[in-house]
């Protein structure tokens, strides 16, 4: 069986009782032996790392999505770091710019992203970004903070970004996306990311992959978004599961990697 990561998920969104460690126990027995439950909004931030802190192989980041920046209450780069002091956060973010739909001014967006930057370095943690429609955009204010280290999580766009991102250092994840027959570009753009920059993600419950799209996703099926991935890169699913992981864990250094069974 291979080992995966999923390194971005939000367990806090399901909601029924149970259902957590169903969805994880499901995610271990496809192989799927470490998980990140990303925090979007501070104010639900205890329960983000509530989860995290209870099953030893699930870990959480802290931040506010760009879908939040109006919403959320203020806060500065000290409290994010404060908050990422606990054990188990071991990223910032998600943060970012979303100009498709434009949830809150783009202004207020971008001052919370670079305060999420800011907080990245002085943690010494990476950075979970989150860009739609503001490719350039997002490259411009990476490029004011030479040396922050992170990941574009669920990329779908275009070579501005990733070749920005590769550039200045950062990572690419890639969801269920690449496996949808009208993701062409993305596809092409998968297959050239450099072995050593490359993550996978289920971004659960959204984005479910082929032969699950429609459904709810979840942790379980970010093998199918490897596999695709492999295949675009001519490379084993036992290799591709191999290199993933090891970047996983090279990037994001709080996390342990786990203990065969």
């Amino acid at each position: 069986m291979v080992s995966l990561v999923d390194s971005h998920c939000h367990l806090d969104y399901y909601k029924e009782e149970g259902e957590v460690a169903a969805v994880i126990a499901r995610a271990r027995e496809a192989g799927v032996g470490t998980l990140v439950t990303i925090g979007t909004r501070i104010s639900e931030f205890a329960g983000v790392r509530r989860i995290a802190e209870q099953f030893d192989n699930v870990y959480c980041t802290v931040g506010i999505h760009p879908h939040e920046a109006a919403s959320e209450p203020a806060i500065d780069r000290a409290a994010i770091v404060e908050l990422a002091r606990h054990p188990k956060v071991i990223g910032i973010g998600e943060t970012g710019l979303d100009f498709y739909y434009d949830h809150g001014p783009r202004d207020r967006q971008a001052q919370v992203f670079r305060t999420h930057v800011e907080a990245a370095l002085d943690a010494g943690l990476p950075l979970v970004v989150h860009s739609r429609d503001a490719d350039p955009e997002t490259v411009a204010i990476l490029a004011d903070y030479p040396g922050v280290a992170g990941l574009i999580h669920c990329f779908s766009t275009t070579r501005v970004l990733a070749d920005g991102a590769l550039a200045q250092g950062l990572s690419i994840s890639l969801s269920g996306i690449v496996t949808f027959k009208n993701a062409t570009l993305l596809r092409e753009i998968a297959a050239d990311i450099p072995a050593d920059r490359l993550l996978v993600e289920t971004d659960a419950p959204y984005l479910a992959p082929v032969p699950h799209r429609g459904k709810r996703n979840e942790p379980a099926f970010v093998v199918h978004t490897a596999r695709q991935v492999a295949e675009l890169r001519g490379e084993s699913l036992t290799d591709l599961a191999a290199a993933t992981t090891a970047n996983f864990f090279r990037l994001f250094t709080k996390a342990r990697s786990p203990v065969p069974a």
